[in-house]
């Protein structure tokens, strides 16, 4: 069994634009709207939905891409997390801190639709 993840963003140019360039995914395929990368062993989708379109066909929840965090979110594993993150503000994300230890480091980001996602440095 694979798993992947979906992505909603409302520009699906700038999407791809920001997860191939700043956090080093690798474009698949493209298909409508709808684009395909890969990262090392996970395949991410991002699809184009409008703000304010339904979850879902039945949905009374509307999407919305202001900053938003949810207890399932992607984490990017990195050697140099200053150099990734640098990228990810370079391409239209932000970054609000972070935390170092003996353990490594992590950084909390956020992309361009507001989807909060970790950096970290084993």
């Amino acid at each position: 069994m694979k798993i992947s993840v979906s992505i909603d963003v409302s520009n699906l140019e700038t999407a791809e634009r920001f997860y191939t360039n700043a956090l080093g995914c690798k474009k698949v395929r493209g298909q409508g709207e709808m684009v395909v990368l890969s990262v090392d062993n996970a395949d991410i989708y991002l699809q184009e939905k409008e703000e304010g379109s339904p979850a879902f066909k039945s949905s009374e929840i509307k999407r919305n891409y202001k900053r938003h965090w949810t207890p399932i979110h992607l984490d990017f594993l990195c050697e140099n997390i200053d150099e990734w993150v640098s990228k990810v503000e370079e391409y239209g994300g932000s970054h609000e801190g972070g935390e170092r230890g003996e353990w490594g480091a992590i950084a909390y980001c956020v992309d361009p639709f507001g989807n909060g996602f970790c950096l970290i440095n084993e």
